[in-house]
């Protein structure tokens, strides 16, 4: 398996030899500048591991990091100046696995990335989704992009379908409507709450026998939303 690694730092000479490095030794790689286009990459890509610098200009990586791990546990090793021993404790409270200190030595930087992409993947951090989930009466068939409640068909738009994805691929969990709409539309949440609840609306229209009494789209009151397993209230 070939897995996707992000390089996240603003100088551009760092990442093309870090693309040089991890590319030799079979990885996929992405690159951004700075935080902001990490977390975009992020959302629509599967990455099994991020090399996230610093000092970073419109967003840095100690704000990139708390970013990432509202909604993601997908192993960081920071990449450090010795400068940023302050920075560097913080970023691992915040959530790094690892940090290496420029300039960084090409075998010891593999060597770090394989063991964090070992202890991911022995967690369950980088298991393959089923294309088909079923909870309740509902079916989600990632593969043909269908739906059905209880059998029977239901149609819906893109954006209903890619909520439904996100709710059912992690049931119980609450999402807020910022993160729903930055994970659905991949801009930034503005005005998101009515945008979401309203598709939220239609969605239970389509799935609930009872939309205004809800057995699997639930909201939790100022917090969002959460799909769970076909139950009453």
């Amino acid at each position: 398996m070939s897995y996707n690694i992000l390089i996240c730092d603003d100088e551009k000479d760092i990442v093309s030899a870090l693309k040089i490095y991890l590319e030799a030794e079979g990885y996929r790689t992405f690159a951004a500048a700075n935080g902001r286009e990490a977390l975009a990459i992020l959302e629509r890509e599967d990455i099994q591991l991020v090399l996230l610098d610093i000092m970073m200009p419109v967003m840095d990586g100690v704000s990139t990091l708390a970013r990432l791990r509202e909604w993601s546990n997908v192993p960081v090793i920071l990449l450090t100046a010795k400068s940023e021993d302050t920075d560097k404790v913080l970023g691992l409270n915040v959530g790094a696995d690892d940090y290496i200190t420029k300039p960084f030595n090409p075998v010891e930087l593999q060597a770090r990335v394989r063991s964090q992409l070992r202890r991911y993947l022995r967690l369950g951090g980088g298991a393959v989704r089923e294309s088909v989930l079923s909870i309740g009466g509902v079916s989600l068939d990632d593969g043909s992009k269908t739906v059905t409640v209880d059998g029977e068909p239901v149609n819906l738009t893109p954006r209903e379908y890619e909520i439904l994805k996100l709710l059912m691929q992690n049931p119980g969990r609450v999402f807020h409507p910022r993160e729903l709409y930055r994970k659905v539309w991949n801009e930034e949440p503005f005005g998101a709450e009515s945008t979401v609840a309203v598709h939220i609306r239609h969605l239970r229209e389509k799935l609930e026998i009872d939309p205004a009494n809800p057995r699997y789209i639930k909201a939790v009151w100022g917090q969002g939303y959460k799909f769970e397993g076909g139950t009453g209230r």
